[in-house]
Formats: C-alpha cells, structure tokens, sequence
C-alpha cells in the first residue's frame, strides 16, 4: 500500500509529540502545510474533493489524542470570533482563500471586555495559521468553496461538551463581547 501524505503528516506529527513548545508548533505546521500541498490525485484527497463533506475526521492520534478534520466551507461563510480553550490548533488551506482575523480582549469604557481585532491573514492554498491556547479568532471563506485542514491538539468537542473552555464570542451594540 502506497504511503500518501496524509499518513506521513500525522506520523511526524505523532512521532515529535510532547509538551506544547516552539519547536513542535513549527514541525506541526510544516507537516500541515506538506498535507495542504498534497497531490489531488490521492485517494483520501480526491474523496474529499468529490464528496466535498462541511465536517469530516480525517485522523485521530490513539496516543496523543490530537484530530484532524477536513472542512468544505461555502464562499462567505463566517465563523465569528471564538477560541480553543486550552488547545492549540493549526488550519490549512488545501483549496480556495480563508481571511482569517486576530482579536484582543479591551474594557470597554464601562469595565465590560470587548474583542479588539488586531489583524487579519489571507490564507492561501498550501498556507497555515497557528492559534495558541486562548488565541481568539474569526475566519471567513472569501473564496469558496475552500478545503480547510484543522489540527487540534485534543478533541475539541469533548473539550467544549465536557470542561465548557471554549469560548464562542457574541455580538452587542456593534462589539465583540464574552456571552
């Protein structure tokens, strides 16, 4: 059986695993960016671009618990800022462009936080983004339909369901606040 990329990246992924560090953020995203430039012609790929799923599980570490999924998102789907909890999470684009911003936590002149976007990154085929613990975010498809590879450190919907550490932000008079 033939080794495709997606195989190799999560045993580099598996093989550097250990505390969060700087050294294996980089070696996960390197391998995350290998997995976005993969061939179409992969089997695993080509299923993914003909079912083209809105959520599907590509891998799940038996080990170190970390997932990927592969995401199929529409021209001008948004994704309002949130965080990860506790995880750190890596997106890929494989195909299509994800704008994808950055925020800061401000009191307002009342004492109440509010999200501060602090940038935004188009990201293209073949590039990724890194979001460390507590990092807050958006992302929105501005050239659909994209394929976006998410990595995350652990399951992050046993991690919402179970610890209720994320955190999914809510408009109100024009802001960006904590529900």
């Amino acid at each position: 059986m033939a080794k495709t990329m997606l195989v190799s990246a999560m045993a580099a992924i598996s093989a550097q695993w250990g505390p969060l560090t700087t050294e294996q953020v980089a070696a996960a995203r390197v391998q995350m960016e290998a997995l976005a430039a993969a061939s179409p012609d992969e089997p695993w790929l080509a299923d993914l671009h003909r079912d083209q799923p809105a959520s599907r599980e590509l891998y799940r570490d038996p080990i170190h618990g970390f997932v990927l999924l592969a995401h199929f998102e529409p021209a001008a789907l948004y994704r309002p800022p949130h965080d990860h909890g506790r995880s750190w999470v890596i997106y890929a684009v494989q195909q299509g462009e994800s704008e994808m911003g950055t925020y800061g936590r401000a009191a307002s002149p009342a004492g109440e936080a509010r999200l501060v976007k602090r940038n935004k990154t188009l990201v293209k085929p073949g590039e990724a983004q890194v979001y460390l613990p507590g990092d807050i975010h958006d992302t929105l498809c501005v050239a659909g339909p994209t394929l976006l590879f998410r990595f995350t450190e652990r399951d992050l919907k046993a991690e919402d369901l179970v610890a209720h550490q994320i955190t999914r932000y809510v408009q109100r008079d024009g802001f960006w606040c904590e529900p």
